[in-house]
């Protein structure tokens, strides 16, 4: 029997088992050659394309996300409460908020992306900050992925206390942290 695992596009990994015909039509199917150097045991420079995929998808999220953030209805009022005035828990939560409310609640975003959109905003958090907010501070409004573990990759979305909180501190009912 012979096994093989194919990486979709939106990073689900499927594995593969048979017989080795039925994996190879497969694999063919699907157009993975990844997939295929993995069953004819050839390595193939294609993984390296796939990553390169994968970050040119990563910036078009992230970039996505700073143009929703400047071009929303609520853009000066974000402005006003958030990006000029506002704790560092209500920026490392703006663009989760901006991804529940504009993009349908679709992605979730590692600490390193949201530092990126924080440096394209103008107001530049680094990673280890916008993790350490999100594992502490901003624990109780964001739900993971997974546990927290070292050096393990966790993705973070908005949960309903930390919906709430934002438009409270957008629609002026609550202070900043």
């Amino acid at each position: 029997m012979t096994s093989a695992k194919l990486t979709l596009p939106n990073g689900t990994i499927l594995t593969i088992e048979g017989t080795v015909e039925d994996v190879q039509k497969l694999v063919e199917f699907c157009g993975d050659s990844s997939a295929q150097s993995a069953i004819s045991g050839k390595k193939t420079k294609s993984h390296n394309r796939k990553q390169s995929s994968q970050t040119l998808h990563q910036k078009d999220h992230i970039t996505q996300i700073v143009n929703l953030i400047k071009d929303c209805k609520e853009s000066d009022i974000i402005e006003k409460t958030i990006i000029d005035k506002g704790s560092e828990v209500n920026k490392v939560l703006l663009p989760l908020y901006i991804i529940h409310e504009y993009m349908g609640n679709t992605i979730a975003l590692q600490s390193g992306e949201i530092s990126k959109i924080t440096k394209e905003l103008g107001i530049p958090i680094s990673q280890p900050n916008v993790s350490s907010s999100l594992s502490g501070a901003a624990s109780r409004y964001v739900m993971g992925d997974r546990t927290r573990k070292a050096r393990q990759v966790v993705k973070y979305k908005l949960n309903r206390r930390g919906l709430k909180y934002i438009k409270d501190i957008i629609g002026g009912k609550q202070k900043s942290e």
